[in-house]
């Protein structure tokens, strides 16, 4: 399959952009969801020991990737302990 995509590139070098940026978009696409899955409190890959990850965040940790106006620093606790 390699061979062939080979051939066809070398035929038509116009495709090189195309497979280049194609590949590039899965790439990208692949590292947000494995830092959804790693970083993201609502996903709990320990039930045992960690049932809960969202309770035992502190109020300015930032697990958001991308806010705008917020600084996570400044915000006090608003909520009970558990």
């Amino acid at each position: 399959m390699l061979l062939t995509i080979r051939k066809q590139l070398k035929s038509h070098p116009a495709l090189i952009p195309l497979f280049f940026f194609i590949g590039g978009g899965a790439a990208m696409s692949l590292m947000y969801l494995a830092r959804l899955g790693l970083r993201n409190p609502d996903v709990s890959w320990d039930r045992k020991n960690n049932p809960e990850p969202w309770n035992k965040l502190s109020p300015n940790h930032q697990y958001k990737f991308f806010t705008v106006n917020m600084d996570y620093s400044k915000l006090k606790k608003d909520r009970p302990d558990f």
